[in-house]
C-alpha cells in the first residue's frame, strides 16, 4: 500500500515521503491517526499545495516537544506505592502513573503513550530510568523512585 507521510513516523519517513507499508498497518493506524494519506494523483496534488501548511504544523510540533525536554532535565519524581516489607509492590507502576506524576510535579501535559517501558511495568520498590518518548526526534531519560506508602 502505497502512502504520502503526513509527518515523520520513527523508522518509516520524513513529512512528504511516499512510502509502501503492509495494508494493515497504513489502513489500521497510519491512515486514521492522521500521519498517512493514499498515494493517489489527487492527494499528491494537495500535499504539494499545503507543503508549507504541513512543514509549519511540524516544525511547531517539534519546537513544543523541546520544549518540553527542557523541563524534563534533570527530573527525577517519586511515587508512592503499597509494598511489601521485602519491597514488592502489591500491584504496579505504569505508564499512566509516572505520566501523571511528571505532569502534576512539572505543570506540563504529558501523556502515557509518551512513557516509553520496554520491559513492563515497575513491581518493585527502587530507582528506575523511564524512557520519554516526546516526538520522533525528541528522547529523554527520567529518574523514576518508587518508595513504599506508609499507612
Amino acid at each position: 500500500m502505497k502512502l504520502i507521510l503526513l509527518q515523520k513516523v520513527t523508522n518509516l519517513g520524513g513529512l512528504g515521503d511516499t512510502v509502501d507499508v503492509k495494508p494493515g498497518y497504513g489502513r489500521n493506524f497510519l491512515v486514521p491517526q492522521g500521519k498517512a494519506v493514499p498515494a493517489t494523483a489527487a492527494n499528491l496534488a494537495e500535499f504539494e499545495a499545503k507543503r508549507a501548511e504541513y512543514e509549519a504544523k511540524a516544525a511547531a510540533s517539534l519546537s513544543a516537544a523541546n520544549g518540553r525536554l527542557a523541563k524534563l532535565a534533570d527530573v527525577s519524581i517519586s511515587i508512592s506505592a503499597n509494598a511489601s516489607p521485602e519491597g514488592k509492590l502489591f500491584g504496579s507502576v505504569g505508564p499512566r502513573e509516572i505520566a501523571t506524576a511528571l505532569s502534576k510535579q512539572l505543570g506540563v501535559e504529558f501523556h502515557k503513550s509518551e512513557v516509553v517501558m520496554g520491559e513492563g511495568p515497575l513491581r518493585n520498590v527502587g530507582e528506575f530510568e523511564v524512557h520519554v518518548h516526546l516526538h520522533a526526534d525528541v528522547n529523554s531519560t527520567v529518574k523514576v523512585v518508587i518508595v513504599p506508602e506508609h499507612a
